[in-house]
Protein backbone atom coordinates (compact mmCIF):
# COMPACT_ATOMS: atom_id res chain seq x y z
CA UNK A 1 0.00 0.00 0.00
CA UNK A 2 1.65 3.36 -0.87
CA UNK A 3 1.85 6.28 1.56
CA UNK A 4 0.02 9.11 -0.47
CA UNK A 5 -3.11 9.36 1.70
CA UNK A 6 -5.92 11.56 1.33
CA UNK A 7 -5.88 13.09 4.98
CA UNK A 8 -9.71 14.27 4.85
CA UNK A 9 -12.86 14.23 2.64
CA UNK A 10 -11.83 17.66 1.59
CA UNK A 11 -8.75 16.45 0.22
CA UNK A 12 -11.22 13.45 -2.10
CA UNK A 13 -13.91 16.21 -3.08
CA UNK A 14 -10.79 18.22 -4.34
CA UNK A 15 -9.47 15.36 -6.38
CA UNK A 16 -13.09 14.60 -7.84
CA UNK A 17 -13.33 18.18 -8.84
CA UNK A 18 -10.06 17.83 -10.33
CA UNK A 19 -11.68 14.46 -12.03
CA UNK A 20 -14.60 16.39 -12.58
CA UNK A 21 -12.85 19.36 -14.18
CA UNK A 22 -10.31 17.38 -16.92
CA UNK A 23 -13.19 15.08 -18.02
CA UNK A 24 -15.83 18.19 -18.70
CA UNK A 25 -13.22 20.08 -20.28
CA UNK A 26 -12.28 16.86 -23.26
CA UNK A 27 -16.19 16.07 -22.90
CA UNK A 28 -17.22 19.39 -24.61
CA UNK A 29 -14.13 18.86 -27.13
CA UNK A 30 -15.34 15.72 -28.02
CA UNK A 31 -19.39 17.09 -28.69
CA UNK A 32 -20.27 18.21 -31.54
CA UNK A 33 -21.55 22.15 -30.52
CA UNK A 34 -25.03 23.17 -29.99
CA UNK A 35 -25.03 25.28 -32.94
CA UNK A 36 -24.00 21.71 -35.26
CA UNK A 37 -27.29 20.87 -37.32
CA UNK A 38 -29.44 19.02 -36.52
CA UNK A 39 -29.64 21.39 -33.44
CA UNK A 40 -32.21 20.13 -31.85
CA UNK A 41 -29.94 17.11 -31.16
CA UNK A 42 -26.89 18.62 -30.06
CA UNK A 43 -28.63 20.97 -27.92
CA UNK A 44 -30.09 18.03 -26.04
CA UNK A 45 -26.94 16.19 -25.74
CA UNK A 46 -25.34 18.52 -24.19
CA UNK A 47 -28.34 19.62 -21.85
CA UNK A 48 -27.92 16.12 -20.62
CA UNK A 49 -24.03 15.78 -20.18
CA UNK A 50 -23.40 19.14 -18.73
CA UNK A 51 -26.28 19.12 -16.10
CA UNK A 52 -23.90 18.63 -13.28
CA UNK A 53 -23.38 15.12 -11.86
CA UNK A 54 -19.99 13.96 -10.07
CA UNK A 55 -18.50 12.13 -12.68
CA UNK A 56 -18.17 9.58 -10.91
CA UNK A 57 -17.63 6.72 -13.78
CA UNK A 58 -14.73 8.38 -14.99
CA UNK A 59 -13.18 9.70 -12.06
CA UNK A 60 -13.18 5.91 -10.96
CA UNK A 61 -11.65 4.99 -14.57
CA UNK A 62 -8.56 8.24 -13.80
CA UNK A 63 -8.22 6.91 -10.58
CA UNK A 64 -7.32 3.30 -10.68
CA UNK A 65 -5.31 4.35 -14.25
CA UNK A 66 -3.01 6.50 -12.28
CA UNK A 67 -2.85 3.58 -9.08
CA UNK A 68 -1.29 1.61 -12.05
CA UNK A 69 0.84 4.62 -13.37
CA UNK A 70 -1.39 4.96 -16.46
CA UNK A 71 -0.84 8.52 -17.55
CA UNK A 72 -3.92 10.92 -17.95
CA UNK A 73 -3.56 11.18 -21.46
CA UNK A 74 -3.98 7.50 -22.19
CA UNK A 75 -7.14 7.50 -19.54
CA UNK A 76 -8.99 10.85 -20.35
CA UNK A 77 -11.09 9.55 -23.58
CA UNK A 78 -11.72 6.02 -22.33
CA UNK A 79 -13.39 8.17 -18.81
CA UNK A 80 -15.36 10.45 -21.27
CA UNK A 81 -16.78 7.63 -22.87
CA UNK A 82 -18.05 5.86 -19.83
CA UNK A 83 -19.75 9.47 -18.86
CA UNK A 84 -21.45 9.42 -22.56
CA UNK A 85 -22.49 6.04 -21.64
CA UNK A 86 -23.96 6.80 -18.65
CA UNK A 87 -25.54 10.02 -19.61
CA UNK A 88 -27.39 7.66 -22.68
CA UNK A 89 -28.52 5.45 -19.72
CA UNK A 90 -29.86 8.26 -17.79
CA UNK A 91 -31.69 9.87 -20.40
CA UNK A 92 -33.33 6.58 -21.60
CA UNK A 93 -34.13 5.46 -17.57
CA UNK A 94 -36.08 8.94 -17.74
CA UNK A 95 -38.51 8.14 -20.82
CA UNK A 96 -42.20 7.62 -20.06
CA UNK A 97 -41.75 4.00 -20.90
CA UNK A 98 -39.07 3.36 -18.33
CA UNK A 99 -39.07 5.00 -15.31
CA UNK A 100 -41.04 7.88 -16.34
CA UNK A 101 -39.08 10.62 -14.55
CA UNK A 102 -39.25 14.29 -14.87
CA UNK A 103 -36.01 15.28 -13.02
CA UNK A 104 -32.43 14.57 -13.26
CA UNK A 105 -29.24 16.46 -11.70
CA UNK A 106 -31.57 19.20 -10.42
CA UNK A 107 -33.39 20.26 -13.49
CA UNK A 108 -35.88 19.21 -16.30
CA UNK A 109 -35.09 15.59 -18.13
CA UNK A 110 -34.34 15.37 -21.57
CA UNK A 111 -37.90 13.93 -22.62
CA UNK A 112 -39.40 16.91 -20.16
CA UNK A 113 -36.93 19.62 -21.79
CA UNK A 114 -37.48 18.94 -25.53
CA UNK A 115 -39.58 15.51 -26.31
CA UNK A 116 -39.38 11.89 -26.51
CA UNK A 117 -38.12 11.72 -29.84
CA UNK A 118 -35.58 13.91 -29.21
CA UNK A 119 -34.62 12.54 -25.78
CA UNK A 120 -34.21 8.93 -27.48
CA UNK A 121 -32.09 10.11 -30.42
CA UNK A 122 -29.94 12.07 -27.91
CA UNK A 123 -29.60 8.55 -26.33
CA UNK A 124 -28.67 6.66 -29.27
CA UNK A 125 -26.08 9.23 -30.35
CA UNK A 126 -24.02 9.13 -26.93
CA UNK A 127 -24.03 5.77 -27.00
CA UNK A 128 -22.31 5.62 -30.89
CA UNK A 129 -20.02 8.01 -29.80
CA UNK A 130 -18.64 6.68 -26.37
CA UNK A 131 -17.56 3.72 -28.78
CA UNK A 132 -16.22 6.03 -31.51
CA UNK A 133 -13.97 8.23 -28.72
CA UNK A 134 -12.61 4.87 -27.49
CA UNK A 135 -11.90 3.33 -31.30
CA UNK A 136 -9.78 6.90 -31.93
CA UNK A 137 -8.08 7.44 -28.83
CA UNK A 138 -4.69 7.63 -30.50
CA UNK A 139 -3.05 7.94 -27.18
CA UNK A 140 -3.68 3.62 -27.14
CA UNK A 141 -2.65 1.45 -29.18
CA UNK A 142 -5.13 -1.13 -30.98
CA UNK A 143 -4.94 -4.02 -29.08
CA UNK A 144 -6.31 -1.66 -25.65
CA UNK A 145 -8.56 -0.19 -28.08
CA UNK A 146 -10.33 -3.28 -29.03
CA UNK A 147 -10.09 -4.43 -25.04
CA UNK A 148 -11.46 -1.64 -24.00
CA UNK A 149 -14.64 -1.36 -26.50
CA UNK A 150 -15.31 -4.68 -25.71
CA UNK A 151 -15.26 -4.19 -22.06
CA UNK A 152 -17.83 -1.42 -22.28
CA UNK A 153 -19.77 -3.31 -24.41
CA UNK A 154 -20.18 -5.85 -22.04
CA UNK A 155 -21.09 -3.71 -19.50
CA UNK A 156 -23.87 -1.81 -21.46
CA UNK A 157 -25.70 -4.63 -22.83
CA UNK A 158 -27.28 -7.72 -22.39
CA UNK A 159 -26.99 -10.23 -20.62
CA UNK A 160 -24.57 -9.63 -18.32
CA UNK A 161 -24.84 -5.57 -18.83
CA UNK A 162 -26.66 -2.75 -17.87
CA UNK A 163 -29.74 -3.26 -20.36
CA UNK A 164 -30.39 -6.63 -19.05
CA UNK A 165 -30.51 -4.74 -15.32
CA UNK A 166 -32.78 -2.80 -16.36
CA UNK A 167 -35.33 -5.29 -17.61
CA UNK A 168 -34.94 -6.93 -14.83
CA UNK A 169 -35.94 -3.96 -12.78
CA UNK A 170 -38.82 -2.81 -14.85
CA UNK A 171 -40.34 -6.87 -14.70
CA UNK A 172 -39.72 -6.88 -10.70
CA UNK A 173 -41.86 -4.20 -10.29
CA UNK A 174 -44.83 -6.60 -10.95
CA UNK A 175 -44.00 -9.05 -8.62
CA UNK A 176 -41.95 -9.92 -5.53
CA UNK A 177 -38.15 -10.51 -5.57
CA UNK A 178 -35.34 -12.75 -3.44
CA UNK A 179 -32.72 -11.30 -2.02
CA UNK A 180 -30.30 -13.15 -5.00
CA UNK A 181 -32.94 -11.53 -7.57
CA UNK A 182 -32.23 -8.06 -6.31
CA UNK A 183 -28.69 -8.50 -6.22
CA UNK A 184 -28.63 -8.96 -9.68
CA UNK A 185 -30.74 -6.56 -10.84
CA UNK A 186 -28.50 -4.04 -8.82
CA UNK A 187 -24.76 -6.37 -10.35
CA UNK A 188 -26.14 -5.56 -13.97
CA UNK A 189 -28.15 -2.18 -13.89
CA UNK A 190 -25.92 -0.34 -11.77
CA UNK A 191 -22.52 -2.38 -11.04
CA UNK A 192 -21.73 -3.46 -14.48
CA UNK A 193 -20.93 -0.20 -15.62
CA UNK A 194 -19.25 0.57 -12.45
CA UNK A 195 -16.72 -2.28 -12.78
CA UNK A 196 -16.23 -1.90 -16.14
CA UNK A 197 -14.67 1.57 -15.45
CA UNK A 198 -11.91 0.27 -12.52
CA UNK A 199 -11.62 -2.73 -15.39
CA UNK A 200 -10.43 -0.23 -17.99
CA UNK A 201 -8.53 1.73 -15.84
CA UNK A 202 -6.69 -1.04 -14.95
CA UNK A 203 -5.81 -2.37 -18.47
CA UNK A 204 -5.16 0.73 -19.39
CA UNK A 205 -2.73 0.67 -16.52
CA UNK A 206 -1.46 -3.00 -18.13
CA UNK A 207 -2.10 -4.42 -14.91
CA UNK A 208 -1.37 -8.30 -14.98
CA UNK A 209 -4.35 -10.68 -15.04
CA UNK A 210 -3.94 -11.60 -10.81
CA UNK A 211 -4.16 -7.76 -10.50
CA UNK A 212 -6.99 -7.38 -12.61
CA UNK A 213 -8.98 -9.89 -10.90
CA UNK A 214 -8.42 -8.14 -7.65
CA UNK A 215 -9.76 -4.56 -9.06
CA UNK A 216 -12.32 -6.51 -10.87
CA UNK A 217 -13.65 -7.39 -7.22
CA UNK A 218 -13.32 -4.11 -6.15
CA UNK A 219 -15.12 -3.02 -8.84
CA UNK A 220 -17.83 -5.43 -8.67
CA UNK A 221 -18.28 -4.48 -4.37
CA UNK A 222 -18.10 -0.89 -5.25
CA UNK A 223 -20.66 -1.15 -8.01
CA UNK A 224 -23.13 -3.13 -5.22
CA UNK A 225 -22.46 -0.45 -2.60
CA UNK A 226 -23.16 2.63 -4.83
CA UNK A 227 -26.58 1.19 -5.94
CA UNK A 228 -27.64 0.20 -1.64
CA UNK A 229 -26.95 3.93 -1.33
CA UNK A 230 -28.89 4.75 -4.15
CA UNK A 231 -32.09 3.14 -2.44
CA UNK A 232 -31.09 4.24 1.13
CA UNK A 233 -30.84 8.04 0.03
CA UNK A 234 -34.65 7.30 -2.02
CA UNK A 235 -35.86 7.09 1.04
CA UNK A 236 -33.92 9.87 3.08
CA UNK A 237 -32.75 12.57 0.61
CA UNK A 238 -34.19 15.86 -0.28
CA UNK A 239 -34.83 16.39 -3.59
CA UNK A 240 -32.40 18.78 -3.50
CA UNK A 241 -29.69 16.47 -2.33
CA UNK A 242 -30.38 13.81 -4.99
CA UNK A 243 -31.24 16.27 -8.19
CA UNK A 244 -34.07 13.81 -8.70
CA UNK A 245 -37.55 12.92 -7.30
CA UNK A 246 -37.21 11.21 -4.11
CA UNK A 247 -39.24 8.50 -3.09
CA UNK A 248 -39.66 7.53 -6.84
CA UNK A 249 -38.56 3.71 -5.74
CA UNK A 250 -41.76 3.22 -3.76
CA UNK A 251 -44.25 5.10 -5.36
CA UNK A 252 -42.93 2.33 -8.67
CA UNK A 253 -42.98 -0.80 -6.56
CA UNK A 254 -39.22 -0.55 -7.71
CA UNK A 255 -36.97 -3.82 -6.34
CA UNK A 256 -35.10 -1.99 -3.20
CA UNK A 257 -33.00 -2.83 -0.44
CA UNK A 258 -35.37 -0.78 1.90
CA UNK A 259 -38.30 -2.49 0.35
CA UNK A 260 -36.94 -6.04 0.71
CA UNK A 261 -34.88 -5.68 3.89
CA UNK A 262 -36.04 -2.63 5.67
CA UNK A 263 -33.75 0.52 6.78
CA UNK A 264 -31.15 -0.66 9.23
CA UNK A 265 -30.80 -3.95 7.15
CA UNK A 266 -29.70 -1.44 4.11
CA UNK A 267 -27.47 0.38 6.51
CA UNK A 268 -25.48 -3.11 7.16
CA UNK A 269 -25.37 -4.28 3.92
CA UNK A 270 -23.82 -0.98 2.83
CA UNK A 271 -20.89 -1.53 5.70
CA UNK A 272 -20.79 -5.10 4.25
CA UNK A 273 -20.30 -4.19 0.56
CA UNK A 274 -18.02 -1.37 1.65
CA UNK A 275 -15.82 -3.87 3.75
CA UNK A 276 -15.71 -5.86 0.57
CA UNK A 277 -14.28 -3.66 -1.47
CA UNK A 278 -11.65 -2.53 0.79
CA UNK A 279 -10.47 -5.95 1.48
CA UNK A 280 -10.41 -6.78 -2.81
CA UNK A 281 -7.51 -3.33 -2.43
CA UNK A 282 -5.80 -4.94 0.41
CA UNK A 283 -4.70 -7.30 -1.88
CA UNK A 284 -2.84 -5.17 -4.40
CA UNK A 285 0.90 -4.03 -3.86
CA UNK A 286 -0.06 -0.53 -5.43
CA UNK A 287 -1.19 2.94 -4.16
CA UNK A 288 -4.57 2.58 -3.49
CA UNK A 289 -5.22 4.91 -1.09
CA UNK A 290 -7.67 7.03 -3.15
CA UNK A 291 -9.80 4.11 -4.03
CA UNK A 292 -10.02 3.52 -0.58
CA UNK A 293 -11.28 7.06 -0.16
CA UNK A 294 -13.93 6.07 -3.19
CA UNK A 295 -15.13 3.51 -1.27
CA UNK A 296 -15.36 6.01 2.03
CA UNK A 297 -16.87 8.56 -0.15
CA UNK A 298 -19.87 6.60 -1.88
CA UNK A 299 -20.51 4.92 1.66
CA UNK A 300 -21.22 8.40 3.37
CA UNK A 301 -22.46 10.17 0.09
CA UNK A 302 -25.49 12.04 0.39
CA UNK A 303 -26.96 12.74 -3.06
Amino acid sequence: MASNVIQNPLELDSLLASSRALVELELNKLLPLSGTAPEKIHHAIRWSVFAGGKRFRPALVLAVGQAFSAPVEALIRTACAFEMVHTYSLIHDDLPAMDDDDLRRGRPTCHVRFDEATAILAGDALQTLAFQTIAEDVALDAETRIALIAELARAAATPDGMVAGQALDMEAETRQVSQAQLEEIHRLKTGALIKAAARCGAIIGRANEIELATITSYGSHLGLLFQITDDFLDVTATAEDLGKTPGKDARSNKATYPALHGMEETRLAAIDAHRNACDALDQLDRPTDVLQRIADFILHRTG
